[in-house]
């Protein structure tokens, strides 16, 4: 009998350690470790803030194509190709940015590093779906996100042990950590297939399918958290760095303070139990608020960049996981094809946010930019999930049916 017919216990923690893996190197290593060496980067590119902006924005293009991809794929090829491509993306991409030259040669790079996080997420909706038994699913959606604060606290120890300063052999670390993750998931994923789909459902990817009752405040939630996310994670080292250029261990003891604080987030599952999805969503975006303005009226501020990190960290992990259980709430009958429209207005908000903001520094200061994102997230505060966001898949009719939760 194939392991996906047999879900355990044993598969259920393999699963959950090696999706952490493959989402701390796609999210924690290619895709944020940018903004952890920004300063480095950008003088040793000379580029301006602005045109620091454009190239994390431009990053994001590789994330949102993969995220495409993902979605077209998910349910006919299943998630361990997916997921392979995602550890194959984020080797190469973090490859050519270590031989980067030119600032074109540092965006590629990035573009193809920022793919593995496009391609890494969605797949593990299928994957859980399929490996673990469904009073287990819930928490681990939720927990398998907070890879991203794993993969966050390790680049921070590789800045605060001198790497900040030669940024390329910190990358060259992060390709190695992605091969050896991408083998393992390789290894796990063999018992995995595509979804199947019953007679009279909707097709997986179709507009009708997509557009479901409930998704309009999933999506807008999913655009604002892109927007005020990628905002902070390419600038807020920089604020603090020009706020305090004289230490220049602050934006590395900032950045492992993040990613310790998000571990937490592997228990976000029970939180979201206990208060619900709707409390969660406004305690989480008003976190996210209140972490970016104490970083933009005090960078220079221990205590504040001390606050700001811990909270920032818990709530933006907390925040993966809640739109993970949502969309998977919304979207059962094809977790994976959802998720990865949902978080396509999250990349979506991540291409428009670091250039938008990025240009407005330039034009005013950095700390008027992260005010400007903190505006962002208390507009999400209203886009909260309805209490009936379940949705039974598609009856033969072609009818949905939702119950409530």
């Amino acid at each position: 009998m194939r392991r996906a017919e047999t879900p355990s216990r044993s598969i259920e923690w393999e699963l959950g350690g090696a999706g952490i893996a493959m989402i701390g190197v796609s999210y924690g290593f290619a895709r944020y470790g940018y903004g952890l060496f920004e300063p480095e980067i950008r003088e040793a590119f000379g580029l301006s803030v602005g045109a620091s902006g454009v190239i994390a924005s431009g990053a994001y293009v590789g994330y949102v194509i993969a995220l495409s991809a993902a979605g077209l794929l998910a349910s006919r090829i299943g998630p361990r190709p997916l997921v392979t491509a995602a550890g194959v993306s984020a080797a190469v991409g973090m490859a050519l940015v270590i031989t980067a030259d030119q600032p074109w040669e540092l965006l590629a790079g990035l573009a193809v590093a920022g793919a593995s996080s496009g391609f890494a997420w969605a797949p593990y909706s299928d994957a859980i779906a399929q490996l673990v038994t469904p009073a287990r699913r819930h928490a681990l959606l939720a927990a398998i996100p907070s890879g991203t604060a794993f993969g966050i606290a390790v680049a921070g120890g590789l800045a605060l042990s001198g790497m900040g300063t030669a940024w390329r052999r910190a990358w060259i670390i992060f390709c190695v950590v992605a091969v050896v993750a991408t083998v393992y998931n390789i290894w796990l994923l063999r018992g995995t297939k595509p979804t199947s789909r019953s007679e009279g459902q909707a097709q997986p990817g179709s507009l009708r399918s997509l557009l479901r009752p409930g998704t309009r405040t999933l999506y807008s939630t999913a655009l604002s958290y892109g927007v005020v996310g990628a905002v902070y994670w390419t600038f807020s080292v920089s604020a603090i760095s020009q706020a305090a250029p004289a230490n220049t261990v602050v934006g590395a003891l900032f950045w492992t303070l993040i990613g310790i604080a998000g571990i937490s987030a592997v228990g976000s599952g029970w939180v979201f139990a206990k208060l619900g999805l709707r409390r969660s969503h406004s305690l989480l975006l008003g976190g996210l608020a209140a972490a970016t303005v104490l970083l933009a009226i005090a960078p220079w501020s221990w205590p504040a960049i001390g606050v700001s990190a811990i909270v920032y960290g818990v709530g933006f992990m907390a925040t993966s996981g809640l739109l993970a259980v949502w969309s998977y709430r919304v979207f059962p009958d094809q977790p994976s094809v959802g998720f990865s429209a949902t978080v396509l207005f999250l990349g979506i908000g991540a291409i428009v946010g670091p250039a938008l903001f990025g240009a407005l520094a330039d034009a005013w200061n950095l700390r008027a930019a992260l005010m400007a994102s903190a505006a962002i997230a208390v507009a999400a505060l209203s886009q909260r999930p309805p209490i009936t966001t379940v949705h039974e898949p598609f009856a033969s009719d072609g009818s949905s049916r939702r119950k409530s939760v």
